[in-house]
């Protein structure tokens, strides 16, 4: 193929295709990107040609190429089927998307339903059940055409193998859609998490988009945090560092240098040494990497599919099947251990019967049919309770459980990224919060300030600010007055300042709002209100940005460098930040702006230092964030020409600054975030403030939402990295608020917290929060504020980055926690109680026929790991259920209080049935053939309704009574256990034959009802119980099992 670009061709109307709108193809730009080649780069003209092959502008971005408007003619005068986002579409956004394809990224292939089908019959004891199933109907079907008829032997025999594998059928069909089911909601969620959005620049202003609309030939924004969301090449930047381990593997970041340094170096060292390696020169962005440092633009060349990311993607289209949770890998190891006992029993309850049928033998008269139909249901019935010894609901609860919270929990705006951390939510004890749009709403406003030490104003008090204690009341004036009261020299540096030290912009949808930083949104709508300053983007081309410094999170500050006009070589910073740390790097101040008529210039006084932080302090103790704007002029050292692109150092211009001004700004509680805080107290949570704000503000703050109390300490982030690790973990326990902490000390309070033995969730929003997120149990982004790479770095996302929402998923992670112990405690129980009545019925029996058949048994184990999943697993949070303590991080799954509940329900339930199978025909005085078959029916239905009413004893895993709580508002419960009995109902009374059961009367109906009534009255009987000699058991077992090795039952749900 050839690799140079073509020539654009412009003809007559109708004869060119969308392709000769373009110099490129597809195919010629994937060579730029995979891997990098600066050859192609150079032999497509850098960025001018690439610029001008894709019919773009690298400023105006789409829309502002310099030929758009003969384009804009050609295209508006033949007549084109390409789809048109507008009449006159000079950015050519159809072409380019049916071209180069849009930026939807390829999603993993989802399991198709019979796949799951075959998933879920994929069971070897299913094979076995089926095979003997297939036997049973062939000697039912031979029996039927074989032996002559009467009317009380009707031809029936071939029923219980089509029962078998109808109930086969049944189950595997149910637990294929509950799997769809749940994998079409993680398939939502997912969709959901990979909502992002981008910066670009089109028709020559910035605006925020989805980042599927991106298409080629964008000049897309890069910041701090941002997830590249296609391949380009950069335009312009400034220190621009990227993490490029997800696309190529190296850990090392990555320095991008701007494509037209990198082609004038190509140009200038020639064909002679065309061949030598550039190592430091590369201009190539790469999708899903991760920008760290730095500011820019670049030009999109691929996106979606053609992509580096895409690609990547396309390549590991595979099962949508997410990795098991802790919670899941231990019910795992339980259900195996579980399913090896019960494989035990159905072994030796095989041998029995089958010992029983060899010795019978000699003595039996039946045909040879009838004895080979006689083996076939006792490996039936062996292979039926093999089946109901294997809990295969524990891992569909699980997983039932966690997908319903996830659901639930998308609607109280937590988006759900990793599984484990909703289960793990549940036992959170400590909660490391950030302060900004966490705890308060985020919507900022500049309420108070003072230019220079006494040129003061403050909006009313009911505006969310009073006057400051440091001036008096007639120094105080309204932002209107304030404004006023500047001469224009003073207005214009005040307004520059904030206008030009920005990275945020206008909004296309709002005109009245800004993109970006609350805190640089709140200062650019001060200045639009009170100092005259038009559009950002204006005000940008009013002057030349030499050099953009993004914030520190370590110097607390951002800086904008510009070229003063009128003095060649000369420079002036505008720098914002921390107040009190600004302030400390100032050597000079503006002289009073209301009162002088001319801006001049003056040391600051160690009386002006003073009074000044006086007044940061009274904005701070006012929950005020405190921001300061300070400036200095730099001169280009001797010897060097003055350059349109700098490289001063951050330490460098913080030096001698002159002090300009410092703005309070309000951003108010949110609602009910101090109840919220109250409730994580009440449930063992302690909440903990990490903010990098002054620590008067976060300590006014954390008063407001009852954070504080007494005893509790609050320090700012140097006392916190002063002190050593062992007394660092002494005042731990009582740290509430940690103040102007850096991202390293967040990461240091949550290792030691976890080293003490806490779970720890923590919050982040910044890039440099990804190192305390991956240290945590559990992480959470700011949907809102957060970058790209803190998104990623989570475990859950907060859509409106609100405190309350992470009560939320604690009272979500302790329902997932509880869900699965009411199901473990109903399936264990009803796994002991159907295998013994089934093992004790089979052997006692002459015919070696348990008093549960096949297809009894086969229905049983339809609501015992199915039905009863959705219904156990699907319970919303009960209100108590933060009035408790998490659970400590090794807390067996099974607790004495369960212990106590199944061991007495087993024994009750299997006394109930066994005494009515020995000893129901004397209780009731039966003698006839009928009663008699009706002793079995009854066993049968009185066992089901006993199932039915210790589901509802089970929706409390604890000594809790009310087991009732709650019930009506779970509509799948209700649902679930009508079903249930509709059925059960339904079997008796027309299930003949096939299950097979006789009718009942309305005394042995009553019978059932009560002795599966009276299961709540033993539920409720138990949790009377002590659980300490129980408890006590337990610990000795453990420390008997710990010291010598066997893994007992107890220790495997640990």
């Amino acid at each position: 193929m050839d690799n140079a670009p073509r020539t654009p061709t412009f003809g007559l109307p109708g004869r060119h295709k969308e392709t000769d709108l373009f110099y490129f193809t597809p195919e010629q730009l994937g060579i730029l990107h995979n891997p990098k080649d600066l050859g192609a780069f150079q032999r497509y003209g850098g960025v001018q040609g690439l610029v001008e092959g894709l019919r773009t502008h690298r400023t105006s971005g789409l829309g502002g190429y310099v030929r758009q408007t003969a384009i804009a003619l050609t295209l508006a005068s033949r007549k084109s089927t390409a789809r048109y986002d507008d009449a006159d579409d000079i950015a050519l956004i159809a072409q380019r998307r049916a071209v180069f394809k849009d930026n939807r990224l390829p999603t993993k292939k989802q399991t198709s339903f019979l796949s799951r089908v075959w998933m879920a019959y994929n069971d070897p004891v299913l094979f076995l059940l089926t095979a003997a199933a297939v036997v049973s109907l062939a000697i039912g079907l031979y029996q039927t055409f074989t032996t002559v008829h009467g009317v009380d032997n009707p031809p029936v025999e071939w029923v219980e193998g089509v029962a078998i594998i109808t109930a086969i059928v049944i189950i595997v069909l149910v637990g294929s859609i509950n799997d769809w089911e749940k994998s079409r909601q993680f398939k939502k969620l997912n969709e959901k998490q990979l909502e992002r959005f981008g910066k670009v620049i089109r028709y020559g202003s910035a605006r925020l988009i989805p980042g599927s609309d991106i298409v080629v030939g964008e000049v897309v924004l890069l910041e701090p945090g941002d997830i590249v969301p296609a391949d380009g090449i950069l335009l312009t930047g400034h220190n621009v560092m990227c993490d490029e381990s997800s696309a190529t593997g190296e850990s090392e970041l990555v320095n991008k240098a701007p494509g037209d340094d990198v082609f004038r170096a190509l140009e200038e060292r020639g064909e002679a040494h065309a061949g030598d390696p550039l190592p430091e020169l590369d201009p190539f962005v790469l999708s899903g990497t991760k920008v760290l440092e730095g500011i820019g633009s670049f030009l999109v060349t691929a996106t979606g599919t053609n992509s580096t990311y895409g690609k990547i993607l396309a390549q590991v289209r595979e099962s949508d099947d997410a990795e098991p949770t802790p919670l899941q890998d231990r019910l795992a190891v339980l259900a195996k251990y579980i399913s090896r006992l019960g494989a035990l029993i159905a072994v030796l309850f095989f041998l029995a019967l089958f010992i029983r049928f060899l010795v019978g033998l000699r003595n039996d008269s039946r045909s040879s049919a009838e004895k080979g139909k006689n083996f076939i249901d006792i490996v039936i019935i062996a292979l039926t309770v093999l089946v109901i010894a294997v809990p295969e609901g524990l891992p569909l609860a699980v997983v039932l459980s966690l997908a319903f919270a996830t659901t639930r929990m998308l609607k109280d705006h937590n988006l759900v990224r990793q599984l484990k951390a909703c289960e793990t939510m549940g036992n959170a004890t400590s909660v490391c919060s950030d302060k900004t749009g966490t705890l308060t709403e985020n919507k900022m406003s500049v309420v108070v300030g003072t230019l220079g030490p006494g040129c003061c104003f403050a909006k009313n008090a009911d505006q969310g600010a009073r006057p400051i204690e440091s001036a008096s009341s007639d120094e105080v004036q309204s932002p209107l007055q304030f404004a006023d009261a500047l001469i224009d020299s003073t207005k214009t540096i005040l307004r520059k300042s904030i206008a030009l030290n920005t990275t945020a912009f206008e909004s296309k949808n709002d005109s009245s709002a800004f993109v970006g930083s609350t805190t640089e949104s709140a200062l650019l709508t001060f200045a639009r209100d009170y100092l005259g300053m038009g559009t950002v983007g204006k005000e940008r081309a009013s002057e030349h940005v030499a050099q953009l410094i993004p914030f520190s999170g370590v110097r607390k500050c951002m800086a904008t460098v510009i070229t003063l006009r009128g003095s060649p070589g000369t420079y002036r910073v505008f720098i914002k930040g921390a107040a009190e740390a600004l302030l400390s790097k100032c050597t000079k101040t503006i002289s009073n702006p209301c009162k002088e008529t001319s801006n001049s210039v003056v040391d600051l006084t160690p009386e002006e230092r003073e009074k000044l932080a006086a007044i940061i302090a009274s904005y701070a103790s006012q929950s005020l964030r405190v921001v300061s704007l300070v400036y200095r002029d730099v001169h280009m050292p001797d010897g060097k020409e003055a350059k349109q692109e700098t490289e001063f150092a951050l330490d460098y211009l913080l030096e001698d600054l002159v002090f300009l001004g410092a703005m309070g700004i309000h951003d108010p509680v949110r609602p009910g975030v101090r109840e919220s805080i109250t409730a994580c107290t009440k449930a063992g949570v302690t909440v903990r403030m990490v903010t990098g704000d002054n620590l008067l503000t976060a300590q006014a703050i954390a008063t407001e939402c009852g954070m504080l109390s007494e005893g509790n300490m609050t320090m700012e982030g140097s006392q916190f990295r002063a002190l050593s690790e062992s007394e660092k973990k002494k005042v731990i326990p009582d740290l509430r608020v940690l103040a102007r902490s850096t991202p390293d000390d967040k990461r240091q309070l949550v290792v030691l917290l976890k080293q003490m033995g806490e779970i720890v969730a923590v919050t982040g929003d910044g890039t440099n929060d990804a190192s305390a997120m991956s240290a945590a149990d559990v992480s959470f982004a700011m949907g809102i504020a957060g970058t790209e790479v803190a998104k990623q770095a989570s475990s859950i996302i907060l859509m409106t980055d609100d405190f309350t929402s992470i009560v939320k998923a604690i009272m979500w992670g302790r329902a997932v926690n509880d869900s699965v112990k009411k199901f473990l405690q109903f399936q264990i129980t009803i796994t002991v109680t159907s295998v013994l009545l089934a093992f004790v019925s089979g052997i006692a029996d002459p015919g070696e026929q348990s008093v549960l058949t096949p297809v009894q048994l086969m229905w049983i184990n339809l609501f015992q790991d199915t039905l009863a999943a959705l219904a156990l697993a699907t319970d919303p949070p009960q209100p108590g259920v933060l009035d408790r303590k998490p659970e400590p991080r090794k807390a067996p799954l099974i607790t004495a209080s369960m212990w106590k509940t199944i061991i007495g329900q087993s024994i009750y339930q299997t006394a109930a049935t066994l005494i009515l199978y020995f000893a129901g025909p004397h209780l009731f005085a039966y003698e006839t053939d009928t009663e008699i078959q009706q002793v079995d029916t009854l066993v049968f239905n009185t066992y089901v309704w006993l199932q039915i009413f210790n589901m509802y004893n089970s929706r409390q895993h604890d000594d809790t009574l009310n087991v009732f709580a709650g019930v009506f508002s779970n509509w799948l419960f209700m649902t679930v256990s009508l079903i249930m009995i509709g059925l059960q109902i339904l079997i008796v009374f027309v299930g003949g034959p096939a299950f097979p059961v006789v009718p009942l009367t309305g005394v042995q109906w009553a019978v059932s009802l009560v002795l599966g009534l009276l299961t709540l009255a033993v539920g409720a009987a138990l949790r009377f119980l002590p659980n300490g000699p129980l408890q006590a058991v337990i610990n000795a077992v453990e420390r008997r099992e710990s010291a010598s090795g066997p893994i007992s039952l107890d220790s495997i749900a640990a």
